[in-house]
């Protein structure tokens, strides 16, 4: 093997001079690195017939020689290759910085044989800035083929290779990065739009394949109750699967992730006591912490059959789609919860329709010479307005209207309460006003701070046609008698807010025809678009115009001009009637 040691470029050909400057020209006249490189191979086939090219480029992170470039090498040698630093002939180059031009490589001990029938070897560093960043490799199957002025102009052109494969190496790793941003925008904005954990995971697993070819992938979510993380995704090879394998903070690689909130690379899983089997075939593996508002919920896992398979850039990479994934999965594990819950609370609230309907009595079957109907719309699967009969006797029946402050589950609740009490009081038979002087009372034992309710009771003698009326603070029902319709005006406080409140009693003999209408302010408050009021106005024109109606017709007559009245708008509030009209 000669020196290596150049000729200066004064002394060469002027012809090859020329080229030289041509091929300088010519390589650093692109930023595309595969053009650049295929450039290069036609250039120096101009100045050295070779058999065999190559341009191998250094891995920083594993001091690696790999193929970036061939001609003549099988495409599967050209891809499994990888030189480590200081090993070869084109490690040894890359390693000294210095060419290495061996005449016989059957002869060198530090030849590695790749391709059988290669005899002579030149190989070139490929240094910038002092740093060796690959090597020029050609050969031929012929003895001491290349010569010291070849080794001269290759040295001489390698140095101008050099700085255009750093420049398009830069360029290239700039625009993947432009290209990977934009991609992780993209994958952000359609991560964000999935709110079923199931489609968002295995849509995740999509989106990471458009930015790191991986061969194996899992994903795993805390599991708080039992303190664990579970695969809820495995990829193998392009199969999904549910994943079955739990991990608790302690335990392999991504244990390591998940105690430490940084990600885990190893490049030779072999060579780490921490990695659990799992895969025979992975050698390399890289576990990203999903990590929301300081805790890790979750860890993104990529396995691959290669050694040192995994880049920084990888990490980078991962580790921006992962805080996007992060907020997506708990966004949509909160959407879950959230919808378990209102799932849970349509049924409970179902339940609690069904039981507040069946704690509603029926209009009396017993004939008090009355015709009555009730009719309840409620804003919301439960309400707060009730209504009830207490029947004293065959002769005499007590009529309830009430409305507890506020609406809901609450609202309801209190009112079932109201209505146990309340028949807890029927077999007194008491008249009106004393009947809401204790009910009252009893409310205000059990009071609950800021909830009342509005009531009014009445009862009537059928054998003497005699009404009595007492209320506590409820809308003032209306009277149809003696042709005409007149409002009582009855008023009282409220039951539950006074322990010792009182109630005025009023009465009045009624004949056949006569209509009494007890009613919420549901209906007297609901509004049209505008903002208007329904009315009391209005009610009392629909009971004026309609006293022909029997008292089941009145009711739906006057709910129908209501909902008309408001445009067909969403009930805000629960509309509540009892009608009774004197047979």
């Amino acid at each position: 093997m000669d020196p290596v040691q150049a000729k200066s470029p004064l002394n060469m050909p002027a012809e090859i001079l020329a080229t030289l400057v041509e091929i300088s020209e010519e390589i650093n006249s692109s930023l595309d690195l595969d053009e650049v490189l295929q450039k290069t191979a036609t250039l120096v086939k101009r100045l050295v017939d070779y058999e065999i090219f190559g341009v191998m480029l250094l891995d920083e992170s594993t001091h690696r020689l790999y193929h970036r470039f061939t001609i003549g090498y099988g495409e599967q040698a050209s891809k499994d290759w990888q030189i480590p630093l200081g090993q070869g002939i084109t490690g040894t180059a890359a390693a000294t910085g210095r060419a290495v031009r061996v005449a016989d490589v059957r002869e060198d001990p530090r030849y590695i044989n790749i391709i059988d029938s290669v005899r002579s070897e030149l190989a070139v560093p490929l240094v910038v800035k002092g740093q060796s960043i690959g090597v020029l490799d050609i050969q031929s199957t012929q003895l001491d083929y290349f010569t010291r002025d070849q080794q001269s102009v290759l040295t001489l052109m390698a140095s101008r290779l050099a700085v255009a494969i750093e420049n398009a190496r830069l360029f290239e790793r700039v625009r993947s990065q432009a290209d990977t941003l934009l991609v992780l925008n993209e994958v952000g904005r359609e991560a964000n739009s999935i709110l079923d954990v199931e489609e968002l995971l295995r849509r995740a697993a999509e989106l990471v394949k458009r930015v790191i070819d991986y061969q194996i992938l899992g994903i795993l979510l805390y599991d708080e109750p039992t303190n664990v993380f579970r695969h809820r995704l495995d990829v193998k090879y392009g199969q999904s699967a549910q994943g079955k394998l739990r991990v608790t903070p302690n335990e392999g690689v991504v244990g390591a992730a998940i105690s430490s909130g940084q990600p885990v690379r190893v490049s030779d899983i072999t060579k780490d006591s921490r990695y659990i089997m799992v895969n025979p075939e992975t050698r390399s593996e890289l576990a990203i912490p999903l990590i929301h508002k300081g805790r890790v919920v979750g860890v993104l896992d990529l396995e691959s059959p290669q050694t040192n398979y995994f880049t920084e850039d990888h990490v980078q990479t991962l580790m921006i789609l992962g805080a996007h994934l992060a907020v997506s999965l708990e966004n949509a594990r909160l959407y879950e919860q959230l919808a378990r819950d209102e799932a849970r609370m349509e049924r409970e609230l179902a339940g609690a329709q069904r039981l507040q309907n069946a704690l509603l009595r029926p209009v009396p079957t017993i004939d008090f010479g009355l015709d009555i109907a009730a009719r309840i719309l409620s804003a919301r699967q439960v309400c707060g307005d009730l209504y009830d009969f207490l029947s004293y006797g065959t002769q005499q029946l007590g009529v309830a209207l009430g409305d507890v402050s506020g609406k809901g589950s609450a609202a309801a609740l209190y009112g079932a309460v109201a209505t146990g009490i309340l028949r807890s009081l029927s077999p007194h038979k008491l008249q009106p006003a004393e009947l809401l002087r204790q009910l009252n009372q009893l409310v205000c034992d059990r009071r609950v701070e800021g909830r009342y309710m509005t009531f009014c009771f009445a009862t009537w003698q059928k054998g003497r046609h005699m009404l009595r009326v007492a209320n506590a603070g409820q809308t003032q029902p209306l009277l149809w008698k003696d042709g005409r319709v007149e409002q009582l005006k009855l008023t009282g406080f409220p039951i539950g807010i006074f322990d010792d409140a009182t109630y005025e009693e009023w009465s009045v003999k009624l004949s056949s025809g006569d209509i009494l209408v007890f009613y919420s302010d549901g209906l007297t408050e609901a509004s049209n678009r505008e903002g208007k009021f329904f009315g009391g106005h209005r009610l009392k024109n629909i009971l004026e115009q309609n006293t022909r109606l029997s008292s089941g017709e009145l009711a739906d007559r006057m709910l129908e001009e209501v909902q008309e009245f408001t445009q067909g708008g969403a009930i805000t509030d629960d509309r509540t009637l009892v009608v009774m009209k004197v047979k």
